[in-house]
Order: structure tokens, then C-alpha cells, then sequence
């Protein structure tokens, strides 16, 4: 596929501020595409709101963009009536788990053949920059002019305790690794979630005196430790999680399992109780 084949030219100019890290994770994404020669005839994005919702109107193929909050409900009633498409949901932190978040966990309970990257910015980037379920520890944004007093979502953490099969979280600094984990999440069965933490200059960055977008960027790229670099043997589960609530991101494959897919298991047992004539 040809890269303009991917998105709808017509569209362009796009919304998203300069230095966004929207960009790199629409284009590692048509990367993934393009080297596993999806058909996007057979392809439905799904997407809530916010910036990140704006991405599936971006993409020359079939997409929904839904209400705040429910794109994973959309996409489960997509996939269990048209099994035979590819399902892929993007949309932002606090669409997917904030006002989303009680789909997402179930969603990932029941392990239903969808794929979501969600990308982190750490704010509400579209209305404002407000406190958002993922904003690290004592930063600033509209809504927490004193500093973040909450401790935030670790998300990947979060899908991969629900059940998910595959789950990752990398940033947008490292999008050679972001093309290589959305390859492994479109094509492992089941729920595949992959994490994004991706700078927002305009209304996280700026507040927070991060400087241009290239300084954003490089602070993510100092907060992230990969994973294979974290001491299990000494740090305790807890003592893990709390390095991502700080804003420390641990980067990498989380869980890669291969449990029943939902829809297909069920398939199989209504055939069984099917008496046999």
C-alpha cells in the first residue's frame, strides 16, 4: 500500500498542534499496516473523544467515531457481529480510562479479538489541558495549577491484570519498537493493548516548562526504563508499579499469553449443545 493510499489527503491540513506525537504514532501504525498487508477493506478504526479521537477520520478506510467514552462498546458490538474484520480502536488516555474506564477493563476481561493503542499524554489535550486519569505526580495543568495530587493510572498495568493476550507500552520516542509492537498486537488472538506515552507541548509540555516539542520528547525518552532492566528479584510488584505512577515509564512487552478468544469459545459450545440430527 502506498503510503497516500492510507490516509484521506482530502482531510489535510491535519488539526493536531505542531511537535504532537500524533504523528509519529499514525505513521508507525500505517508502518505495521503496510508490512503485514492488512487489507483496509477489511479494516474498521474505532475511536472516542479528544485529540486522538480525530485519528480514524484521518485514514482512508471505515471508521466510527463514537461517543466520550464508549469506543470499546462499539467496537465488541462491531467485532462480535462482523467477526471476520480487523478491529483496531485508538483513542486517548482519558477517553479510554477515565470516562471508558469500567469497557476497557472488561473488555480486556473477556479478551474479545480487538486491537487499542492508547495513547497517554497525560492530559486532556482537546479541551484545555485538565487533570487527566494519567497527569504523573505534583505536574501541572489547568485543573491542578498547585501540582497533580493524585497518583495516576499505570494503563498497560492495568489491561494486563484484566486478561488481556498481548500488552505493551512504549513511547513515541522509540518508534522502531512502537512498529515491531503493533505488528506483534495486530496479529496475536485476543485483546491486544498497546500503550503510547507521547508528548502534548501545547497543553502539558508548555505548563509544565518543558520547552519546545524536541525537549517534551526527550524527557519521555529519560523517563522511560525498559523493562529488562527492572530488578523483579528485588523489587516487589507494588514497588514496580509505583516507579510508573512517578511518571518513570517502564517500557517494553508486559504479556504476550494465549487465552480463548471471546466469541470463538462461545461459537464452539452453542455448536456442541447443537443436537445432531
Amino acid at each position: 500500500m502506498e503510503f497516500f493510499e492510507f490516509y484521506r489527503k482530502d482531510r489535510w491540513p491535519h488539526q493536531f498542534c505542531p511537535g504532537c506525537g500524533l504523528g509519529t504514532i499514525m505513521n508507525t501504525m500505517y508502518k505495521a499496516f503496510n508490512d503485514l498487508k492488512m487489507d483496509i477493506n477489511k479494516t474498521v478504526f474505532v475511536s472516542g473523544i479528544g485529540c486522538t479521537g480525530r485519528v480514524p477520520g484521518y485514514i482512508n478506510a471505515d471508521s466510527v467515531h463514537t461517543t466520550h467514552g464508549r469506543a470499546l462498546a462499539f467496537a465488541t458490538g462491531i467485532k462480535l457481529a462482523r467477526p471476520d474484520l480487523n478491529v483496531i480502536v485508538i483513542s486517548g488516555d482519558g477517553d479510554l480510562f477515565a470516562i471508558g474506564g469500567n469497557h476497557i477493563i472488561h473488555a480486556a476481561r473477556r479478551n474479545i479479538d480487538i486491537k487499542v493503542i492508547a495513547v497517554n499524554n497525560a492530559t486532556y489535550g482537546l479541551t484545555g489541558g485538565q487533570l487527566a486519569p494519567t497527569t504523573p505526580y505534583n505536574m501541572i495543568t489547568t485543573t491542578s495549577p498547585y501540582g497533580n495530587r493524585e497518583y495516576p493510572f499505570a494503563l498497560a498495568d492495568l489491561v494486563a491484570a484484566a486478561g488481556a493476550n498481548y500488552v505493551a507500552r512504549w513511547t513515541t520516542a522509540h518508534p522502531n519498537q512502537l512498529v515491531n509492537s503493533l505488528k506483534q498486537a495486530f496479529t496475536t488472538r485476543g485483546f491486544s493493548f498497546v500503550e503510547v506515552v507521547s508528548q502534548c507541548p501545547v497543553n502539558f509540555g508548555r505548563r509544565n516548562k518543558m520547552g519546545d516539542p524536541v525537549f517534551h520528547l526527550r524527557w519521555i525518552k529519560e523517563h522511560a526504563i525498559p523493562i529488562s532492566k527492572v530488578s523483579f528479584d528485588v523489587k516487589t510488584p507494588y514497588e514496580i508499579l509505583d516507579l510508573n505512577t512517578k511518571g518513570i515509564y517502564i517500557i517494553g512487552e508486559l504479556v504476550r499469553r494465549n487465552r480463548p478468544v471471546y466469541g470463538e469459545a462461545l461459537s464452539e459450545e452453542e455448536e456442541e449443545s447443537v443436537p445432531m440430527e
